[in-house]
Formats: C-alpha cells, structure tokens, sequence
C-alpha cells in the first residue's frame, strides 16, 4: 500500500531523494539473526592477525577501517588512505576512495543494480540493510565456500520525496539466495556435521569412517594412526601435524607443543590450528577452540570434515 506523507521533517530528506529502512518487525528475524553472527565471525577470523575485532555490523564498519583493512587482506588491494580518520569528512573521503576500489575488485559497474545498494552516504550513515548487501557480495567474491543462511530477506519502507511530500511503500527486499527450502536456517546447508550428528548411529559411524580413512590416508607418512577422533585431536598435535601434511608445509616445532600435558597447552595448539587455517582461508563458524579440547564430537568433526572437502580431491 502506498501513501503521501506530509511531514514537518521532510527537510531532512530532499526532493527525489530514495531510502530505504528495515522494520523493526525484521530486525529480530531469526535468519537475519544468524546472517549478522555468521558476518561478525568472518570478519573477526579474517582480521584476526591485525588485532581488529567487530561487535555491530553497522556501528563498526561506517568509517571505513575494517573495509579498508578486508580489501588489503582478501583483495590484496593497498590504497593510500589514513589509517584512522576521526572527522565526519575524512571518513566520507576515505569511504569513497575504499567503496570505488571494492566495487572495481567486486567486477561491479557503477550504473548496475547491485551498486545502488550501497554508497558513501549509505555505509557511513550506519545503515544496516547496505553494509549487509555490500558483505554478501564480500563473501561472495573472497570466500564463496562460506555458506551463507539462505533466505534472508527483510520487510521495508521506502521513502520518496517529491514535491508532494515523502511517498512511503512497503517492500521485501531479499539479502541472501532465495532457495526452495524454507523450512528455515537450522535445514540449511551451514553446518552440515549437525545434520549428520541429528541422523542414527549407522550414518554417523559412517560418515565417522569416511574422515577416519581421509585422516589416516594423510597421516601414513608419518606413521600415525588416529582410532579416536574426539581424543586424539583434543592436544592439536595431530591436528596441526594433518594440517601440515594436507596444505603442503612444516610447522615448526618450537611453535606448538610436542607433548602437551596441560589444558593450556593443549589449547594453545588447537587455537594455533585454528588460526592457521583461518590464514588460509578456511573460515570454521561456531568453533571454539575449547570445544575440541574438551573433546566436543561435534566442533572435531567440523574442522575434519572442512579439511576433507577442500582436500578431498587432491
């Protein structure tokens, strides 16, 4: 339904102006819920080297710093821009030179549909909906084994001025791929070992086969057999020795420990596995590095399970 609104505050907005604001209906939806976790946590894991941490989608990226510290990392893109600019003017120039770089990379036009989804003035004035699209299509582009919850869309107003007033209609406007399941996030393909875990025990122990041949395939040459997943791989030796062996490298010896006999250290070894496949672009949603030395079955069979489909076929 569509209606003219004559307000008072329509200087605000100027003639032939568009915008676009989620409902506050929407913003509790548990898809785009799940949609902001799953964004914080690749950001998080991708900028984790540089120390930079994001809390708020929206609150955080206005500025332009983590954009600019993302495009360097996935992009390899460097752009002479400061570091930090702390007035409202510096940061819409920063934006600007950042936004035509990400866009170029992106292979986006500036005519096309998808731009008009974001600019300056949009990711600077912390709106939600454009900082989501412009990271949709981030992922999309740097990290596209990253599974995204599906069918995402929320409910907004758009609002046109024109001579008459502010216009206001609603629409749905869809954030994710829309697919024909829509029995909603948890029949997603995001974490494909809960799936496996909600079956019986002649399909686990199955799939529980598959990754223990894929590990002792890989360990041979080093002459190291895994018979218990959750417990062998709760110290990361062995974790770290397959990551080695799968991804081509030798990870020093004085950089974890060989024979760890305490929680700490044990933990330091998984998060430095952890952290080096995050470096080499696996990105692992909902592991926590506690869970695997507590031997949680689930948060193993996660990390092994991503190891074998991008190794599976080497």
């Amino acid at each position: 339904m569509e209606e003219f609104v004559q307000d008072s505050d329509a200087p605000a907005y100027f003639v032939g102006e568009r915008r676009k604001t989620i409902q506050p209906v929407s913003l509790t939806d548990s898809r785009l819920v799940k949609l902001k976790e799953v964004l914080v946590q690749w950001i998080n894991s991708t900028l984790k080297s540089e120390h930079i941490v994001v809390q708020a989608l929206e609150e955080d990226l206005y500025d332009g710093l983590v954009l600019h510290h993302l495009l360097s990392k996935l992009g390899g893109v460097c752009l002479q821009v400061e570091e930090i600019a702390v007035s409202s003017a510096a940061q819409m120039r920063k934006l600007e030179v950042i936004l035509q770089a990400l866009n170029e990379d992106l292979g986006i036009g500036p005519e096309t549909d998808t731009a008009a989804k974001w600019s300056v003035k949009l990711i600077h004035s912390r709106d939600l909906l454009s900082t989501l699209h412009l990271l949709v299509a981030m992922v999309k582009r740097y990290n596209p084994n990253l599974v995204l919850p599906p069918n995402v869309s929320v409910e907004v107003i758009l609002l046109e001025v024109n001579k008459s007033g502010i216009k206001s209609e609603k629409q749905i406007e869809h954030i994710t791929a829309q697919s024909e399941n829509t029995d909603g996030p948890s029949n997603s393909k995001s974490n494909p070992i809960d799936e496996v875990l909600r079956l019986d025990e002649y399909k686990i122990a199955t799939v529980k086969k598959a990754i223990f041949h894929f590990v002792n395939k890989n360990m041979s040459a080093l002459r190291l057999q895994v018979t218990d997943l959750e417990k062998q791989f709760a110290d990361g030796v062995i974790l770290l020795l397959l990551i080695g062996e799968l991804e081509g490298f030798f990870i020093p010896l004085y950089a974890f420990y060989l024979s760890p006999s305490t929680h700490s250290e044990m933990l330091h070894n998984v998060t430095l596995a952890l952290d080096i496949l995050s470096d080499r672009g696996m990105t692992l949603v909902n592991v926590d590095p506690e869970d695997i030395v507590s031997q949680d079955v689930a948060a193993t069979l996660k990390v092994l399970y991503a190891l074998f489909q991008r190794h599976k076929y080497k």
